[in-house]
């Protein structure tokens, strides 16, 4: 390990001038503001100080230069600490700290990326943990650049799992360019921590997960600085950094006391000022900048464009699970672009992410059975373009992980979920594994597209799709097979339905996605022997929905449809349908969905058990030909 040099008082001297420029800045936009976080700000002001202007290695004027050291500030609410460190880094100008939490600033109460040194949205917390191991495990295996990642934790939010997961997953992969920092300083919302200052244990729990823990003072400059030295030189585990602080430090007679979370310091704040003035000792401006240079040694890289390596080599009438072919695309996706990567946790065999696997094993990434971490992970590794993520596993089990996946929307991240085995057509496995609530989460989701391919040429079509659409994409594929119905050269869009069948005679439009279109189909030629004719429409995406194909269709045959979804009544395919016909006059639209607690059982079994087979489809056309 390379010799510490101890720093020279007036070094030590200066950063903690800037420590405290931070907590005044920190006490005086919350209290523009009339809310915030000022304690909270005050007990990282040093760790920022250190970080910001000794440690971190990153350019001014370009803050997410790609070559740049990253910074994850997982305690979101102590937003205004960092946008003074910026502030007085000298991206923007201080006084613009004044605009804290007004509508027209970007100083949001939490960090977003609409700021552009922000790289993720923050502040739903324990989740700031897997985007940095996200950033850290590409910087590491595909950019193998010199960029750090340091990701401050605050104590109250050690208490998520999904810390816990992160610090797994980071000591697992041995990433040892990401510094965890702990802030350790006791108090909570609304009491103290479940450890408040036991740092001894916090160590204990860090080093069982593998991990290299230094305990410091988290107000000492120099036991910091050292620290930071250590964990850059510290090889094959990551480091974290306990630091004991105290909440509201600096500020007398509310230093380290209860009930001071989350507000302004009213009229303590001249008093309090005034001490923090007495203890900085170098008038006019500060002369301490980063001290060690960037090292520009990233690669550039080019995500756009991606394409299938070759198209979809499938006969009508094949049987081929939709999964099945989420595998083949991804393989020819990722040799199209060498930073296609997937993303899985232990499902891959189920989710066919497999695929990848096999194809280039440097690519696929396995997260274990921890699906917070797993799409924590890949909204880091999304940052700054550096990776085009595919992350699969049960639908069903993304649930878990909704709030990351809703924090990833905020962080404008573009990460491609996949989720299998959706619906009663599952079988056997019964409820806990069936997903009849994906839909409606990712509907939820701001900007998402989300996918519903048919067939196998869909499905490859909808992943090439997805890697190159914005924002967060959900392709939802099955698990039992389903028949090609689609030409290998038939064109896709986003947001565009396809009409599979129709004639001019036709009476009643039917609508479904994956197993259920393949039942309307069948369900259409059982009409037509009957003499009823049906059109039948793929929408092939859900969100954006083609209203414009799915109104005039249904207008041409008279008005009457038929959703079938393999889903909940509520938030699905149905309900994006009847949004999309709210306001159109003589159209009457059945839903045909699941509308109770299904039961294990075989698929064909359960389709019609559950009234969503061509069997009911055929008996509501009928019906609703009556109206």
């Amino acid at each position: 390990m390379p010799n510490y040099h101890k720093l020279e008082a007036k070094v030590i001297q200066e950063l903690k001038d800037i420590a405290n420029k931070i907590r005044i800045h920190s006490i005086t936009s919350t209290q523009a503001a009339k809310s915030g976080h000022p304690t909270s700000c005050s007990s990282i002001a040093e760790i920022l100080s250190v970080l910001f202007f000794h440690t971190m290695r990153y350019k001014v004027s370009v803050p997410r230069d790609p070559s740049s050291d990253r910074f994850v500030l997982s305690k979101g609410h102590a937003a205004p600490a960092l946008y003074a460190a910026w502030a007085e880094a000298g991206l923007f100008p201080v006084a613009d700290l004044q605009n804290l939490r007004k509508f027209n600033s970007d100083l949001e109460g939490h960090p977003t990326p609409r700021l552009s040194f922000v790289d993720v949205g923050t502040g739903s917390l324990g989740q700031g943990l897997a985007i940095a191991g996200g950033m850290a495990f590409v910087g590491k295996n595909y950019d193998k650049a010199n960029y750090r990642v340091y990701c401050l934790i605050g104590d109250g939010e050690s208490a998520e799992g999904s810390i816990w997961e992160s610090i797994h997953f980071a000591s697992i992969y041995k990433l040892d360019n990401i510094c965890i920092i702990f802030d350790v300083n006791r108090l909570g919302q609304s009491q103290e921590t479940s450890m408040g200052h036991d740092v001894e244990n916090y160590r204990r729990k860090l080093e069982a997960f593998g991990v290299h823990a230094i305990i410091v003072d988290g107000h000492d400059v120099e036991e910091l600085v050292k620290a930071f030295h250590t964990a850059a030189n510290t090889k094959g585990k990551p480091t974290a950094i306990v630091a004991k602080t105290l909440k509201g430090k600096n500020f007398p007679k509310i230093e380290n006391l209860d009930n001071w979370h989350g507000k302004p310091l009213g009229a303590e704040s001249d008093r309090v000022i005034e001490h923090l003035n007495t203890l900085i000792k170098n008038s006019g401006p500060l002369q301490v900048h980063p001290q060690k240079p960037l090292k520009d040694d990233v690669v550039p890289v080019d995500i756009t464009n991606i394409k299938l390596t070759s198209p979809p080599d499938y006969k009508i009438g094949d049987n081929v699970a939709t999964r099945v072919a989420y595998g083949t695309a991804l393989v020819k996706i990722a040799q199209n672009n060498p930073r296609v990567i997937a993303l899985d946790g232990d499902m891959k065999n189920s989710t066919f992410s497999e695929s990848l696997l096999k194809f280039d094993a440097a690519r696929y990434v396995e997260c274990f059975i921890a699906e917070q971490s797993l799409v924590g992970t890949a909204i880091g590794a999304a940052c700054r373009d550096r990776t085009v993520p595919f992350v699969s596993t049960f639908a069903c089990f993304l649930t878990r992980a909704f709030d990351q996946i809703r924090m990833g929307a905020i962080s404008q991240t573009n990460v491609n979920f996949v989720g299998s085995h959706c619906g009663v057509s599952i079988g056997e496995d019964g409820p806990s594994q069936m997903a009849l609530e994906d839909l409606a989460m990712f509907r939820a989701v701001n900007g998402s597209t989300i996918f519903y391919p048919a067939d196998a040429v869909a499905t490859e079509r909808a992943i090439e799709l997805a890697a190159n659409t914005k924002g967060i994409t959900f392709t939802r594929v099955n698990r039992p097979t389903t028949s090609v119905i689609y030409a290998n050269d038939f064109v896709f869009a986003v947001g565009k339905a396809n009409v599979i069948l129709s004639s001019p005679k036709d009476q009643v439009v039917l609508i479904g996605g994956g197993i259920t279109l393949q039942e309307s189909i069948a369900a259409a030629k059982q009409l037509e022997k009957a003499g009823i004719h049906a059109r039948v429409i793929d929408p092939f995406t859900v969100k954006p929905l083609d209203k414009e194909t799915i109104i005039n269709n249904i207008k041409e045959v008279g008005g009457r449809a038929i959703v079938t979804e393999d889903h909940y009544y509520e938030g699905g395919l149905g309900d994006a349908v009847f949004a999309a016909t709210a306001l159109e006059r003589n159209i009457i639209v059945k839903h045909l969905a699941i509308g109770e607690l299904p039961r294990s059982g075989q698929p064909n079994v359960l389709l019609d058990h559950y009234g969503i087979s061509a069997k009911h489809i055929v008996l509501a056309a009928e019906e609703i030909l009556k109206l």
